[in-house]
């Protein structure tokens, strides 16, 4: 089977969705889009309608590059009002020589047993191992002989309200969509590696308004938090100081700021104009301090709230978001969090950028799902396939002209 994924994420500045081609186990992209959002704030739809012309944008745009039209999609949504529980279950094997995928779906099955609140919607099943007859506990059971399976799953639902106000607008569209994942657990599925399924670590993904904090146990989500500070703050500070509008901020930041003053160069500087057209002259440096001043502050913040959420060792703190590319950032977060902490960096061709790790993330975890429970699934039909154009070599080449512009 031709297997293709799409993952989308709707951010609070931008949509973003990506079409992926499995080629011999890898994710290879062939095309992507990215629109600006409007209607949503905080994780929270304000304007349906605008939500819905957002993305609908989006949808044309990926659909002219892939050559196709693009009807299921995995969905990653923000935790808002989850519920978590923990449920012990155990299952007979269908063969009791060869555990196979049906196996952990029956036992995930068992487990949504009158544990699910009637005003919530299952979202994620994660077990913790499996345990098998022999007492032995795997974190892979498929293949291996048992009578029983047993596991504790841990269960998280989301609210129904919340939740279908944006399945809503998916319709809305035309999308269909085919799983949906927290963007702190695709968080953890674009940087995943076999060291942190053993560990606990934190992530940290800067986004719009607020970051995200969410601490994990080898591999699954434990506890979630967020600092109520994003990259729009950092804009707003920018366009405070200067008097310049937002967009001119965000454009300043984006193509002139760096993370750190070591970094900064007191002799270089821009020429703008402001608010009331006069000419202003801003030093890379002094911008630089100023942005500075908030990413440390965001980084205590975040360093604090992972204190809070758990007394247990970190491994490896990994940081997203499009903040973190800044020049000098890895060094201002190995300052204040330590020799564990990680800047880390997509190597996706054509989404090398670190604001795509939530929508790589989001079709990550899918393949992975299909992959333990046995299952083979393709978004589109093989008629749809011979169709499709690879717009990926497009994208990558575009990526790299913007990277050294």
């Amino acid at each position: 089977m031709n297997k293709v994924y799409t993952g989308l994420e709707i951010g609070e500045n931008t949509i973003k969705i990506a079409t992926f081609k499995e080629v011999y186990g890898n994710l290879k992209l062939l095309a992507s889009a990215e629109v600006k959002t409007k209607g949503i704030s905080k994780g929270r739809i304000i304007d349906a309608k605008l939500v819905a012309k957002s993305l609908n944008a989006a949808k044309k745009d990926l659909e002219n590059k892939l050559g196709i039209e693009i009807s299921k999609i995995v969905l990653s949504i923000k935790p808002y009002d989850t519920d978590y529980k923990i449920a012990s279950v155990a299952v007979n094997t269908i063969d009791p020589n060869m555990i196979s995928g049906a196996d952990i779906t029956n036992l995930i099955k068992a487990s949504l047993k009158e544990n699910i609140r009637k005003d919530y919607e299952l979202i994620t099943a994660f077990p913790i191992g499996y345990k098998l007859d022999n007492g032995k506990i795997v974190n892979n059971p498929k293949g291996k002989k048992s009578k029983k399976i047993f596991s504790r799953i841990v269960l998280a639902s989301e609210k129904k309200d919340y939740l279908y106000k944006y399945l809503t607008i998916i319709n809305m569209v035309g999308f269909e969509v085919t799983d949906i994942v927290y963007d702190s657990v695709a968080d953890y599925y674009a940087v995943r590696n076999k060291t942190y399924d053993e560990e606990v670590g934190a992530i940290i993904d800067i986004g719009e308004e607020e970051t995200g904090i969410s601490v994990f146990n080898k591999g699954i989500m434990v506890k979630k938090g967020a600092v109520p500070i994003g990259s729009r703050h950092v804009d707003s500070d920018i366009s405070y100081i200067y008097k310049i509008g937002l967009k001119d901020a965000r454009k300043l930041k984006e193509s002139y700021a760096l993370a750190s003053s070591r970094y900064a160069d007191k002799y270089d500087s821009v020429t703008l104009k402001d608010e009331n057209g006069e000419n202003i002259e801003i030093s890379q440096l002094k911008l630089t301090e100023i942005v500075s001043a908030r990413l440390k502050e965001l980084l205590n913040l975040s360093k604090k709230e992972i204190k809070n959420l758990t007394n247990r060792k970190i491994s490896y703190i990994i940081i997203l978001g499009g903040l973190s590319e800044m020049t000098g950032f890895n060094y201002l977060a190995s300052h204040i969090l330590g020799d564990s902490v990680v800047v880390w960096s997509s190597t996706t061709i054509g989404l090398r950028h670190n604001k795509y790790g939530t929508v790589i993330g989001t079709v990550k975890y899918f393949k992975d799902k299909l992959e333990l429970r046995s299952k083979s699934l393709s978004m589109i039909d093989s008629s749809e396939y011979d169709e499709l154009k690879d717009a990926s070599n497009k994208d990558a080449l575009k990526n790299i002209m913007t990277e050294n512009a």
